[in-house]
């Protein structure tokens, strides 16, 4: 193994936070360390500030490193409160989930959605008070309505079958 430049290990962090599931720096570590390069957690830490990556939630309760893709969102907490409390429901139609919101806040509730990377949105789109949410089938939009429930403070109540 090799120590290598920081603009090249900055860019193989990238791309394996983007390929693949790193839940902590000792993950980092070891993926990088497998990828041929020398490097501590102390580097990797320094890197991960510099590159602006974050750890979220994932809709499988677990945590993971992810680049962000909007500048100023470094605070992935704030941008799950902004969700939670905006949606006031959650339908499903098809492949399709509609969310209502508060009015005016379905853009930022969108953006919210959209940082938390969830394997099961294909893309969002947002108007005043409604957010539409594309899937790939029927099973995986019902499997995104249960979380996004779960993420939202809507009672289940207000949520409708599709």
């Amino acid at each position: 193994m090799k120590k290598v430049p920081k603009k090249q290990r900055q860019s193989r962090i990238l791309r394996i936070v983007n390929e693949q599931n790193i839940e902590t720096q000792a993950d980092l570590v070891d993926a990088l360390m497998a990828s041929g390069m020398d490097v501590t957690q102390a580097t990797v830490s320094r890197d991960i500030k510099e590159l602006g990556i974050v750890k979220v939630m994932t809709g499988e309760g677990t945590q993971k490193y992810v680049t962000l893709s909007h500048s100023g969102e470094v605070a992935a907490g704030r941008m799950r409160r902004v969700f939670s409390e905006a949606v006031v429901s959650v339908n499903r139609s098809n492949a399709f989930i509609i969310m209502k919101t508060l009015p005016g806040m379905a853009q930022g509730a969108a953006s919210a959605l959209d940082s938390m990377y969830l394997d099961e949105i294909m893309g969002t789109l947002a108007g005043d008070d409604t957010i539409f949410v594309a899937t790939r089938s029927d099973d995986v939009a019902e499997k995104l309505k249960t979380k996004l429930v779960s993420f939202s403070k809507t009672d289940s109540s207000e949520v409708t079958e599709g």
